[in-house]
């Protein structure tokens, strides 16, 4: 594969997985064997883990729209920016809807063999969405 095609290809898992909640393009882009080093806790870290995953977050939140920031490719890893944005309309880990609009970034980076993701590895502002939510607050915020 290209540098042109792998980052394609991570543009799309973004665009259908994340903005569409499309689960059958995880089974197309991701291999059998797929490791998932960042999964949530509870969450397994597999390809069926991952698709889970994604069907709760689109059963918990409304409207979800997912941006490719940037993308760099180099060697067999391809690097992802992303910005994502939706409304907490249903119970999310425990915590039930609020109506509230969220937006989280992060970055994802996968290592590609032939062109299926076998591992991806990420970071995502989970605290900003915990204080979006009205769960956490910092010192100085809420007239604390």
């Amino acid at each position: 594969m290209s540098l042109e095609e792998k980052k394609a290809l991570a543009r799309r898992a973004v665009e259908e997985i994340w903005g569409k909640g499309n689960k059958d393009v995880v089974d197309e882009l991701y291999a059998a064997d797929f490791v998932w080093h960042w999964a949530p806790p509870g969450v397994a870290p597999t390809r069926e883990g991952y698709k889970q995953f994604v069907a709760m977050q689109f059963r918990a939140f409304g409207d979800v729209r997912c941006i490719t920031d940037d993308v760099i490719a180099e060697g067999n890893k391809v690097v992802v920016r992303w910005t994502w944005r939706a409304t907490h309309k249903g119970e999310y880990m425990g915590i039930p809807a609020t109506g509230k609009h969220l937006e989280m970034t992060g970055i994802s980076v996968s290592r590609l063999v032939d062109g299926k993701s076998v591992e991806e590895w990420g970071e995502m502002n989970q605290l900003g969405i915990l204080q979006q939510l009205g769960i956490v607050t910092l010192p100085g915020e809420g007239g604390g």
